[in-house]
């Protein structure tokens, strides 16, 4: 029995007030426990994995809700949808964006995806038409893809050059006419029109450019605020024609007509000077100049070898020789004798020249994206088009400590769509992990995923990727590629037409 001379004494007061607790405590007890869906519909949920968020520094356990190409939901709730993906001990992630990536076709798009990327862009060299280039690819990819105005291949259709991927000859070795200057530079400007994700310029493969022209060609692209993604004219140690040269040149066309600039693959054209380039171009920031680098985590460079890149003495300005290439297509290291004869055939060969002591000290410079540069053909290749991603977070960020692993990401996902999201404001939704943001994911294994591409055999899919999501779409299942789908959309920058 209650003792009502004891209940009676108690202030009303203090009675109201614990039952108030006794509310809160079990309508608290009951959200967070809650055994039901928050919401059913949802197009997938991704349960219980560790997202990493670069944009907003998020690194908790989270679950995703998908409603058709969006990220609507990120919870520590349950959440419930019409397909689920458990990524219990697995990283959620943005998809991963190659900013540099001259495989364009089925081949290298199932290679890259299998990296955890999901957009890759052929903004380096470009192409001369933007139209047709979106136009043969509309509904036909499994990733995200997107092209800049090249210059390299508007000289060659100007030039009549027979040069595909570079030129061989006239576009090479021909000084422009100011009326073919004023050609190319209507190529450009048409182009950044059709909305070409900046200007391509592949500097060192068109030894004949006058620096007139090239700066021209950026005052074309500071009209539009393009950036000029640039392969500067030389490589290697020996002057007068560096690497500190070359960079100087396209760094001063910035500062001139106040284009945006983006350096390309820093490591395969500074080698041992790469450092020096990068106090450079942090100097530059500094004083204003509006520029970015990148560089794929790889020590060997992948070119053609009939391509002007070979002609002189670069040897002595690489400081390799020819035992240090290697012939794509036997895996074979050349002699003075098989340099001369593949020369004159042509293909793709291997440079053994980039010290790993700087490939490791450029990731872990805060300001370098990583890129692949990639390029695969039959299943031949280097290794860096079919595991770039997998090798920085596996080899670099897990097994030598380089980096952390939300700082490796950041390279691989949102430094790259900030770069872009200016002259392509697509790249605003791309990523991040966050709510509005385009379900563009990568799900991994921090302790497993490695690359497993060599020199030798560079065709293997990268190791631990579980699922893969472009545009809301899995297109990786369980490390498997998902066949014949093909969700990737073609980014522009803005469309002036």
């Amino acid at each position: 029995m209650i003792d009502m001379k004891i209940y009676m004494s108690i202030p009303v007061e203090r009675i109201f007030i614990a039952l108030l607790l006794v509310f809160f405590m079990f309508a608290d007890y009951g959200c967070s426990r809650s055994a039901g869906p928050v919401n059913s519909d949802f197009d997938i949920v991704i349960l219980n994995g560790r997202v990493i968020d670069p944009s907003s520094g998020l690194d908790e356990v989270r679950n995703l809700g998908i409603v058709d190409s969006k990220i609507q939901m990120i919870t520590e709730k349950a959440i419930s949808g019409r397909s689920l993906i458990d990524a219990k001990g697995l990283v959620i992630s943005p998809g991963f964006i190659d900013i540099h990536q001259h495989g364009q076709d089925a081949e290298n798009y199932r290679y890259k995806v299998m990296d955890g990327v999901t957009t890759v862009l052929e903004l380096e060299m470009g192409t001369n038409d933007i139209d047709k280039w979106y136009a043969e690819r509309e509904g036909k990819a499994i990733i995200n893809q997107g092209v800049s105005i090249g210059h390299v291949p508007l000289r060659i259709k100007l030039m009549n050059d027979p040069g595909t991927f570079a030129p061989l000859a006239d576009a090479a070795y021909r000084e422009a006419t100011a009326d073919e200057i004023e050609i190319l530079k209507k190529g450009i400007e048409q182009g950044l029109d059709q909305g070409g994700i900046g200007v391509g310029f592949g500097l060192m493969y068109t030894p004949a450019a006058s620096r007139w022209e090239i700066l021209e060609m950026f005052r074309a692209a500071a009209k539009y605020e393009a950036p000029c993604v640039v392969h500067i004219r030389y490589a290697g140690l020996k002057e007068p024609n560096s690497c500190i040269a070359a960079l100087e040149e396209v760094i001063s066309a910035a500062a001139v007509t106040g284009a945006p600039l983006h350096v390309v693959h820093i490591t395969s054209i500074g080698f041992s000077q790469t450092p020096m380039m990068l106090q450079m171009i942090s100097e530059a920031r500094s004083q204003g100049v509006d520029i970015s680098v990148e560089c794929y985590p790889y020590p060997a460079t992948q070119t053609l070898i009939e391509s002007a890149i070979y002609d002189g003495d670069w040897r002595g300005s690489w400081g390799i020789d020819y035992s240090d290439l290697q012939w794509i297509e036997t895996g074979k290291r050349l002699t003075e004798k098989t340099f001369n004869e593949y020369r004159k055939r042509g293909g793709m060969v291997i440079a053994h020249s980039i010290p790993e002591e700087v490939v490791k000290s450029t990731i872990a410079n805060p300001d370098v994206i990583i890129a692949s540069d990639g390029m695969m053909s039959e299943g031949k290749g280097h290794p860096r088009g079919v595991g770039s991603f997998a090798r920085l977070l596996g080899k670099y960020v897990r097994d030598e400590n380089i980096i952390s692993l939300k700082d490796g990401l950041k390279k691989i996902t949102l430094m790259p769509a900030q770069r872009l999201e200016k002259i392509a404001p697509a790249f605003k939704n791309k990523g991040r992990i966050s709510v509005g943001a385009d379900a563009d994911i990568t799900i991994f294994d921090p302790d497993q995923i490695i690359d497993q591409a060599t020199y030798e055999d560079p065709a293997l899919y990268s190791k631990g990727i579980h699922h893969v999501l472009v545009n809301g779409v899995v297109v990786v299942n369980q490390g498997a590629l998902v066949e014949n789908i093909f969700p990737g959309k073609g980014i522009r920058g803005v469309v002036r037409e």
